[in-house]
Order: structure tokens, then C-alpha cells, then sequence
């Protein structure tokens, strides 16, 4: 398979994809209409992005487009909506930076703890102010709320236990059982989590469901001077609301994320928390670290090996969890030539919109199952033409 890398990944990682006998366009750095001509001019069939935007405009350039893969385990960069309308996979890499982000999340705490930046840009001025950055109150015994017990919420909280943090914190899936299992407290709500807790810190996916979930309610709820940090997506917090807590509250935030941060690796920065004394900015680096990009880079070429092996696509985003299959016809039949095909014919003029077809032929292939699930209205009639086809053995169909 031809094989588009628009971000940078590790030499071995390419070479691994080159060992399994793909060809590989290495272009990292491919953004906007550069990405649409290499697609346009490359005609890939899969596709590995980090933060590249990959949008319908894209996809369009590549008909040959089968699979495209976030190196990453966000892929809200990607419009899924328009690759699942062009039969494209979509595929992310859950999971492996979870250390990593835990990580930067734990440092950006202790940042805001000790002032730990304004502490470095005094000393490097010249100016020593023992007395202002000696005031920390300290992790231990302070409560952390964790919103979204996912790989990377529980690498916080694993790493929270070590500080002697107690820790509440609220997911959708969370259960009494999983929380006790993990030693936290479980909330109701993340209004709930922002109210007891001292310190909060957003680890759920960007979904229409968590667009703008850390708003007014979610900051009124949480403690004056408390800590709020963001390393998931800038479209899960509110950003006005959060101002208003900064300054009418005396909030404390730390973000890797933003709304318009750039999407090149450098150049002009702005944004309208930048310089607000309550803020700590840093470059959504979260899961830059060299192991996770290693683990990343590694799941991606498995994500890349295993469909060009088997069909399959790990870690898949864009398939229906349900088909809108409302009855499956099964087709036990002979296995020759041309039987599936006089039986696909039918069920096309009955007017069935085919969902999943599976096809198991028996030991020494004399004899095979077709399993059919389709949407539409049964036709005693399309059945029994199936059945009278001399080369079927049986017909059956039932309601799902």
C-alpha cells in the first residue's frame, strides 16, 4: 500500500512500514492545500496525520483514500463526519500517551503550586524574591478533582496517590466498583467534582457531549483560588467563562490548550489569556515526550500492518456501533460460482439495503453460509425465488 506520512515520525517507524513492504511518502510538515495536492498527487491509500487538519477538501483529492490514521489518540483534527460519507476508515492510537500527558499534568500542578515559571523569569532578570514564592500551600491533603477517568485520567490519579492527594472525580462509565477499585471518590456531576475539589484537572474527549462542559456553572461551582488545568481540547472549556473566574474568583490555570493555537511548529503566538498573571501557557505539548511518540508512531504502523493484512482496521472511530439491519436472510448454499451473485440479485429487486454480509464455507468447500443483514421490507416472495435456486440448500430470515 502507498502510504502518506504528513507528520514526523521516527525513522524506524518508516522503516518498519517500508520492511512490510509499503511504499511510504515521507512529507512531514504537510498542512492546508499542501496536504490536498500531495493527496491529489501522491494518491495515497492511507493516510497518517498528528496535528495535520485533515478536511473533506482533502479527502476528495484521493480517491484511492481508504484509511487515514491519527497518531494520537484525539482525532477531532479529522472530519470524521466526511470519511465516514466516502467509505474512509478512521483510526487513532488510544492509550499511548496517557503517561505522558499524566505527566505534564502533575508538573503544570506543582507550576501553579510553586510559581515555579515566575520563579524563573525573577532569577533570570536578576530580581530575588524569596519572600512572595516561599507561600506554596502545598499538594498533600489537598483534594483533586479528575473529570474523565479514561487511560489518562487514571494515570493522574495514579500519580495524584503519590503526592497523598485524595482525589474525587466523575466519567460517564464510572461505576461505585471502578471508583472504590481506584481508591477515589466518585462524583455525580463535574459541577460536583469542581465544587470539592481544590485543585481540577479535564481529561475527557472533545465530543459534541463536552463542548464548552467546563462553563460558568462549572467555574462558579469551583473554589475561590483554586487551580483549574486543561490538557485535553480547548473546545471542552469556555474560555470567557474561565476569564471571568480568573479575575472575579482569583482562579489559577495552567493550559496546554487554547482556542487558535497555530497549527505549524513555530511562529507568531496570540491569544487573550497569554499574559494574564492567573494563567500558565504551555504549547500542547502533552504528549510530546520521545516515549510516547515512540509508542505512538509504533501503534500506527500495527494500525497500518494489520489492515493492509487482514482487512481490519484497530482502533477504528467511524464504525456504526449498530447497523440500521432490521432482518438477516441466511443462504446456506453450494459453493460455486455465480450463487452469491443470483442471490444479491434478488434481494436487490426486493429493494434490501445490505448492511453486513459474511460468507463461512464448510470443511473441503462443497457447501458455505451466507449470512446477509439488510434494511428493508420482508418479501416472502424474494425468499422463496432464493430458495428455488438450484444450487441453495436452505433459506431462512429473521426479524433483529
Amino acid at each position: 500500500m502507498k502510504v502518506l506520512i504528513a507528520d514526523k515520525l521516527s525513522p524506524a517507524c518508516l522503516e518498519a512500514l517500508e520492511r512490510a513492504g509499503h511504499e511510504v511518502v515521507d512529507a512531514p510538515g504537510l498542512v492546508g492545500e499542501a496536504l490536498v495536492e500531495a493527496l491529489r498527487s501522491e494518491r495515497p491509500e492511507v493516510l497518517v496525520v498528528r496535528s495535520t487538519k485533515v478536511t473533506a477538501e482533502a479527502m476528495e483529492a484521493s480517491a484511492r483514500l481508504e484509511l487515514i490514521v491519527r497518531a494520537g489518540a484525539g482525532y477531532d483534527t479529522i472530519d470524521v463526519e466526511a470519511a465516514s460519507s466516502r467509505g474512509i476508515f478512521v483510526a487513532n492510537c488510544p492509550g499511548k500517551n496517557a503517561a505522558a500527558v499524566a505527566e505534564l499534568t502533575m508538573g503544570l500542578i506543582l507550576a501553579l503550586d510553586r510559581s515555579i515559571p515566575d520563579n524563573v523569569l525573577d532569577a533570570r532578570r536578576g530580581v530575588w524574591n524569596k519572600a512572595k514564592y516561599a507561600k506554596a500551600a502545598g499538594l498533600k491533603g489537598r483534594t483533586l478533582g479528575v473529570v474523565g477517568v479514561g487511560n489518562i485520567g487514571r494515570e493522574v490519579i495514579h500519580r495524584a496517590k503519590a503526592f497523598g492527594m485524595p482525589v474525587v472525580a466523575w466519567s460517564r462509565s464510572l461505576t461505585d466498583e471502578v471508583a472504590a477499585a481506584l481508591g477515589v471518590t466518585r462524583a455525580e456531576s463535574p459541577v460536583e467534582v469542581a465544587r470539592r475539589a481544590d485543585i481540577v484537572t479535564l481529561h475527557v474527549a472533545a465530543t459534541p457531549e463536552t463542548e464548552r462542559l467546563a462553563d460558568d456553572a462549572f467555574f462558579a461551582a469551583m473554589r475561590p483560588g483554586a487551580f483549574f488545568i486543561n490538557t485535553t481540547r480547548s473546545s471542552v472549556v469556555d474560555e470567557v467563562a474561565l476569564r471571568r473566574a480568573l479575575d472575579e474568583k482569583g482562579l489559577r490555570a495552567a493550559l496546554d490548550v487554547m482556542s487558535g493555537e497555530p497549527a505549524a511548529k513555530e511562529g507568531p503566538f496570540s491569544h487573550p489569556l497569554a499574559n494574564h498573571p492567573n494563567v500558565y501557557m504551555t504549547h500542547h505539548i502533552g504528549a510530546s515526550t520521545e516515549q510516547a511518540q515512540e509508542a505512538i508512531a509504533r501503534e500506527a504502523v500495527r494500525v497500518v500492518n494489520t489492515y493492509a493484512e487482514t482487512g481490519e482496521v484497530p482502533n477504528c472511530v467511524n464504525i456504526a456501533d449498530h447497523s440500521p439491519a432490521t432482518h438477516q436472510l441466511t443462504v446456506r448454499h453450494l459453493d460455486k460460482v455465480g450463487v452469491l451473485a443470483a442471490v444479491l440479485d434478488e434481494v436487490r429487486k426486493a429493494g434490501w439495503n445490505v448492511q453486513e454480509m459474511q460468507n463461512l464455507v464448510f470443511a473441503g468447500a462443497r457447501a458455505a453460509c451466507a449470512y446477509i443483514t439488510f434494511d428493508g421490507e420482508p418479501d416472502e416472495a424474494t425468499v422463496e425465488r432464493i430458495a428455488a435456486h438450484p444450487d441453495v440448500l436452505a433459506v431462512t430470515m429473521i426479524d433483529l
